[in-house]
């Protein structure tokens, strides 16, 4: 068979054919696991709103119920004085106040508890947080109120007597006011998150804006 080459002419070379390029894969493994990731970090972030609303519970709970104990088992250890947290109005509205707070927020504690445990609010989420932030702020006032009127009275009794051996009264008298006023406080932080957690809902539809 004659070659197709004339004289002379060198055979060229067979050049290969450009292979197709080959498709890049794009490996987006943190796009996969990013739903997951942001869940876990949200879940984080709710559980640590969580242990703050059920720390500031108890630290209401604790000074509250001081502030209580404190108030009833003020007396005055002078035969000749008739000082007792009993005889003034003041201080027996100092000790209910306390103890309502203390109760209250000893109730809160538990329903705490229970949330963080099954992360679901006692009530029906709607109605337990406007629960919540109006109750809050309802013995937030009724701590603030009772401190006053039993600083007040600590003052003008004090003010009113020289008698030196219920001077012991009148400084657990001003301690049992400070310790409603510690409770105050951090029921009132109790209240700024509630307040939190209901506009959160009313704004987003979730109690927490982290989900």
């Amino acid at each position: 068979m004659p070659s197709p080459l004339r004289n002379g002419d060198a055979a060229h070379p067979r050049l290969p054919s450009p292979a197709a390029p080959t498709p890049l894969h794009h490996h987006h493994h943190h796009n996969h696991n990013y739903p997951s990731f942001r869940s876990t970090v949200s879940e984080q972030k709710i559980r640590r709103l969580n242990l703050l609303i059920l720390l500031l519970r108890l630290a209401a709970f604790c000074f509250s119920l001081s502030a209580a104990v404190f108030t009833a088992a003020n007396s005055s250890r002078s035969a000749s004085s008739p000082y007792s947290w009993l005889s003034v109005d003041s201080f027996r509205v100092m000790f209910a106040a306390n103890a309502i707070v203390a109760v209250y927020s000893l109730l809160q504690m538990c329903a705490s508890i229970r949330e963080i445990l099954h992360g679901a609010t006692l009530l029906p989420e709607p109605m337990q947080l406007w629960f919540d932030f109006a109750h809050d702020q309802l013995f937030a006032y009724l701590a603030l109120s009772a401190g006053v009127a039993g600083a007040t009275a600590a003052r003008g009794l004090s003010g009113c007597t020289a008698d030196k051996p219920a001077a012991s009264f009148f400084v657990q008298a001003y301690i049992s006011v400070a310790l409603g006023f510690a409770g105050f406080a951090f029921l009132a932080l109790s209240a700024l998150v509630s307040g939190f957690r209901v506009a959160s809902y009313v704004l987003t539809g979730s109690r927490f804006p982290l989900q």
